[in-house]
C-alpha cells in the first residue's frame, strides 16, 4: 500500500510538471504575471536613495571630475563612464514618485539632495576645468550647449524607464542603462567649464539642457508610477499640471533649436551637392572635407581640397566664391585650405645596373 502510494504521488508530480512545462510553452509567460514592488518596498528604496550621505556626495562628486576631465578631452568613452557611476538619478525619480503619492517628506527631502548634488557637481567641474585652463571648446562640449526637442523626448523616455526600473526588482540591472541615455552629470560639467571659462552661452545652453532632462524625467517617471497604482492622479494633478507647464515652455526655445539643426542639416547637403557635383574647382582638385556655418547675413563655408603645389590660385578662390553667390544667392565667406600633395616615381632598375 506505501508503495503504491509513493508511485501514485510521484505520477502526480510528473503531471504537475508537465502541465507547468506546457503551460511555459504556450504563451502564459512568468514575465507576463510579474507585479511590481510593494508600495512599502518602494519607499524604503527611494527614501534611501533620496537622502544625503557622504557616498552620495563622493561618488557625485568623483563623476564630476570624471565627466569634466573626459569633456574637456573630447573622450566620449570617459563621459559615458562618469555617466555610470552617477548616483543623481536616485533623488530625481524621488521627486517623481513623491509627486505621485503626495508625499512632501520624501520630495523635500529628494529635491535638497539633488539641489546639493547639482551644486557640488557643478563645483568639481568649475575646478577642474579652473586648473587645467584649456582655451578651445571641442565638439563634446558644445554638443550639449544647443539641446532640442530630441533632448526632451530621450530624457522623457528615459524618466519612464527609470521609473519602471524601481518599481520592478528583475529589470533592476538596466538602470545603469538609462543614466547613461539620459546623461545627467555632463550637462553640469558643461555648466562648470561654462562658469570658468566666463562664456554665458555655454552656461545657458548646458543648464537648459539640464532643466530639459531634469523636467523630462519627472514627467513621465510621475505618469510610470501612477500607471503601476503608486498614488493616485487627485494627489499627483498638481505636479502634473506643473510639469506639464513647464514642458509647453520649454518646448518653445528646443523646438526652435530643432527647426535650426534642420534647416542647417538641409542646407549642408544641398551645398555639398554643389560643391561636389558643380563647382569647377573640385574636378581639378581632390575634394576632403566641407564645413559651414551659419553667420550674421553669410554663410561661411571652409573648403579642405587635396592638391599638387600651386594648382589652385587666389584667382581660382575668387572664382569659386563668385560661383557658390551665384548658385546660393547669398553672401559667401570662402576659406580653401590646401594640403599639398607630393608624388615620387621612379622606374624598375634594370638587374645588370643593380649593385
Amino acid at each position: 500500500m506505501t508503495q503504491r502510494y509513493r508511485y501514485l504521488k510521484f505520477l502526480a508530480r510528473l503531471r504537475r510538471q508537465r502541465r507547468k512545462l506546457w503551460l511555459s510553452n504556450s504563451g502564459d509567460w512568468q514575465w507576463l504575471a510579474s507585479k511590481p514592488m510593494p508600495v512599502a518596498g518602494v519607499n524604503r528604496l527611494l527614501w534611501r536613495e533620496s537622502v544625503p550621505s557622504l557616498s552620495f556626495f563622493v561618488m557625485l562628486m568623483l563623476s564630476g571630475v570624471i565627466s569634466s576631465l573626459g569633456l574637456l578631452a573630447g573622450s566620449t568613452a570617459t563621459v559615458i563612464g562618469a555617466m555610470i557611476i552617477a548616483p543623481l538619478m536616485g533623488p530625481i525619480i524621488g521627486i517623481a514618485y513623491a509627486i505621485a503619492i503626495s508625499n512632501r517628506r520624501l520630495m523635500k527631502r529628494a529635491g535638497l539632495t539633488l539641489l546639493w548634488g547639482t551644486l557640488a557637481t557643478v563645483f568639481s567641474s568649475t575646478l577642474i576645468a579652473s586648473l587645467i585652463g584649456l582655451q578651445v571648446l571641442n565638439e563634446e562640449i558644445l554638443l550639449r550647449t544647443e539641446p532640442n526637442l530630441i533632448d526632451l523626448m530621450v530624457a522623457i523616455a528615459a524618466g519612464a524607464a527609470g521609473a519602471f526600473a524601481k518599481s520592478r526588482k528583475h529589470v533592476a540591472d538596466a538602470f545603469p542603462g538609462v543614466a547613461i541615455a539620459v546623461a545627467l552629470v555632463p550637462p553640469l560639467s558643461v555648466i562648470g567649464i561654462g562658469v570658468a571659462r566666463l562664456e554665458p552661452n555655454v552656461f545657458l545652453g548646458a543648464t537648459l539642457l539640464f532643466i530639459t532632462n531634469l523636467t523630462g524625467i519627472i514627467f513621465s517617471g510621475i505618469l510610470v508610477f501612477l500607471w503601476q497604482r503608486y498614488g493616485t492622479l487627485k494627489r499627483a494633478q498638481e505636479g502634473i499640471v506643473l510639469s506639464t507647464l513647464l514642458l509647453l515652455v520649454l518646448g518653445v526655445p528646443l523646438g526652435l533649436s530643432l527647426n535650426k539643426l534642420l534647416v542647417q542639416s538641409n542646407s549642408r547637403q544641398r551645398v555639398g551637392q554643389i560643391i561636389r557635383n558643380e563647382l569647377p574647382l573640385s574636378q581639378r582638385a581632390e575634394l576632403q572635407d566641407v564645413a559651414l556655418r551659419q553667420n550674421q547675413g553669410s554663410l561661411q563655408i571652409v573648403l579642405d581640397f587635396a592638391a599638387p603645389p600651386n594648382t589652385i590660385t587666389a584667382g581660382d578662390v575668387r572664382q569659386s566664391q563668385a560661383f557658390l553667390e551665384d548658385r546660393l544667392d547669398q553672401p559667401i565667406d570662402l576659406t580653401l585650405r590646401v594640403v599639398p600633395i607630393q608624388e615620387f616615381s621612379l622606374p624598375a632598375t634594370p638587374e645588370s645596373a643593380r649593385p
